[in-house]
């Protein structure tokens, strides 16, 4: 599945489907400019970094 990073606060996100390409389910990326974010498969991002999934995109995410 791919999602969005935001390496400012090493957070992925859901991206969010038809919409321009770093936006997110959640909108809390909508004010983080465009070079702290990054596309990324987010099961990978999660597994290899102390990368956490947002709160508001996962069920099973630890917040924002």
């Amino acid at each position: 599945m791919d999602g969005v990073l935001n390496e400012t606060t090493n957070t992925v996100h859901r991206h969010e489907t038809g919409a321009a390409e770093m936006a997110t389910v959640c909108g809390a990326t909508y004010h983080v400019a465009s070079e702290n974010l990054h596309s990324t498969q987010i099961e990978s991002a999660v597994e290899t970094t102390t990368t956490k999934k947002c709160g508001r995109c996962f069920e099973d995410g630890g917040g924002y």
